[in-house]
This record gives C-alpha cells, sequence and structure tokens, in this order.
C-alpha cells in the first residue's frame, strides 16, 4: 500500500489516531520498538493497555516469529511509552510507507522520542556474538525509503537534514549509563539491507569495507520517518551472529533468537536507565 495523495495517509492515519484514543487516553511521550527476539523488554513495562495490531485501523501485522504484534501503553524507567511489541520488515512485502505508518501514528497520539531496538550481525570484528551496540549512524541499502512519494508537510520537510539521525545527546546519556552500570557497549555503524535471505561472505566483506559495523533487515525506515517528522532518536543494536567472511558458519532464526536472549538483559538495562534520566 502506498499513499497515492496526502489526503489519503491523513485520512487513514488519523482513523488509527482516533481509533487508538477511543481506546485509551494514555499519552506516551516515547515510542520504543522492540526488534526480533527482543520482546522481553515489554515485561518490563507496567502496562495500563494492550492493542493487538491486526484490531487497529490501516496497521500492518507482524509475521515474523517471536514478534508478538502488540502496541502496549505503559510506564518504562518512570516514562510514560508506547511500545511496538513486534515490527515490519521489508522482506515481508510491506511498502515503507506502510512500515513507517505505526511510527507516524505514534507521533500524533504523543511521543516525541523514539527508542528502537533491532537483532543485527556483526561486520566488525571487534563484536562478539551477544554484544550490544549503540547506533551512531547507518547506511540504507534497502533500495527504497518512506519519503518517496508525495510529503505532507505537516509531517516534515521535502528534503529533511540527515547529518544526526541519531541524537547526539541521548548516545552521549546512553554511553554515560552502560559505563556506571559496568555494561560492555560498542558504537558503530548499522547497514540495513532487505534480506529476508543473510548475506554471502563477499557481500560482508564489502559492507565492512563501506564501514558498517553491523547488518541487518530493519530499523532505518522508522528513523528516517522519525527525524522527518523532528523526533529524537536512540538505536541499539544486539549483535546476535558474527558475519566475519573467513570464518563464516551457517545461522538459523533460532541462533538469532538465542543470541539475542544473551543480549536482551543488557540492552534492556540500558534503555531504562536511559528513559529514567531524561
Amino acid at each position: 500500500m502506498k499513499y497515492d495523495t496526502v489526503e489519503e495517509f491523513r485520512q487513514k492515519r488519523d482513523e488509527a489516531v482516533n481509533f487508538i484514543k477511543d481506546q485509551t487516553d494514555f499519552d506516551p511521550e516515547y515510542l520504543v520498538i522492540l526488534g526480533t527476539g527482543l520482546g522481553q523488554l515489554a515485561d518490563e513495562i507496567e502496562e495500563e493497555h494492550a492493542i493487538p495490531y491486526d484490531q487497529i485501523p490501516h496497521f500492518p501485522v507482524s509475521t515474523v516469529e517471536s514478534h508478538a504484534g502488540r502496541l502496549l501503553f505503559g510506564t518504562l524507567g518512570g516514562k510514560k511509552v508506547v511500545a511496538m511489541q513486534g515490527r515490519f520488515h521489508y522482506y515481508e512485502g510491506y511498502t515503507m510507507q506502510q512500515i513507517a505508518f505505526p511510527v507516524r501514528v505514534a507521533k500524533f497520539i504523543g511521543a516525541q522520542t523514539l527508542v528502537v531496538s533491532n537483532a543485527c550481525g556483526g561486520l566488525n570484528p571487534n563484536f562478539r556474538r551477544g554484544d550490544i551496540m549503540l547506533i551512531n549512524d547507518h547506511i540504507n541499502f534497502l533500495g527504497d525509503n518512506p519519503l518517496i512519494g508525495p510529503n505532507d508537510e505537516e509531517l516534515g520537510p521535502r528534503f529533511p537534514d540527515m547529518s544526526e539521525p541519531y541524537t547526539e545527546r541521548l548516545l552521549e546519556l546512553a554511553e554515560n549509563v552502560a559505563l556506571e552500570n559496568s555494561i560492555k557497549m560498542h558504537k558503530g555503524v548499522y547497514l540495513a539491507v532487505s534480506g529476508p535471505m543473510l548475506e554471502t561472505k563477499a557481500e560482508y566483506r564489502y559492507m565492512r569495507q563501506l564501514g558498517a559495523d553491523v547488518v541487518g533487515m530493519s530499523t532505518v525506515p522508522e528513523v528516517i520517518s522519525a527525524v522527518h517528522m523532528g523526533m529524537d532518536v536512540l538505536g541499539i543494536s544486539v549483535i546476535t551472529d558474527e558475519c566475519f567472511p573467513d570464518a563464516l558458519e551457517p545461522v538459523n532464526i533460532e541462533d538469532v533468537l538465542a543470541g539475542a536472549a544473551m543480549a536482551e538483559p543488557k540492552m534492556t538495562q540500558v534503555i531504562i536507565r536511559v528513559l529514567e534520566r531524561l
């Protein structure tokens, strides 16, 4: 689904926003997106309300294992959040506009900051499975982005600046939190590809030469949409497998989920502590 006109997008957005507001009067300040294998952070939320995606007008529905497919409203780290327990990927057949739609809706129900997580493969030889990485920049190899098409000036400019997609203030805060809590956390560049297949040795080697530290299949469309609307962004990746071309081993979804489980407690602690300080 692509929006042929700004008016069509606004109508669908408003229908989703109005439905959510009819279900709950909760007014979130932060949108938290939980990546593959990272849904357990939801257990830390003092939940006030939950809405399955398939009940919200025009919302996509998660089709990937480990993505519960619910919009959660509650308190995390003392802050009012709306959390996406499951996200959407380009490889599922969704358009970029559909992937960005929940971020657009979250902004219109009050969210001013996006906290986004993902599972990814480590390209940097200093990274290991089970590590976490603060995203300080990204490379978009998806071949598409959610801003192509008519631009709604109510949302943001036609040509948004992307010199600081990940908010420096939040990066510094997260680094300090990790340091003070003795949590090992890398910092680096996330490269997004369409998937769903994993990459070849030659592709991993090429990505590393480009300056990427990790590779994944999400996050960038949501971040672009958030930046377009003037939202602050904090991104954290969990390294679920090691993508070193000269020592590459086959990986399956069970391996990815196990790797995410190793890293999730560290990521959860960082996100909660950051929210506590905001």
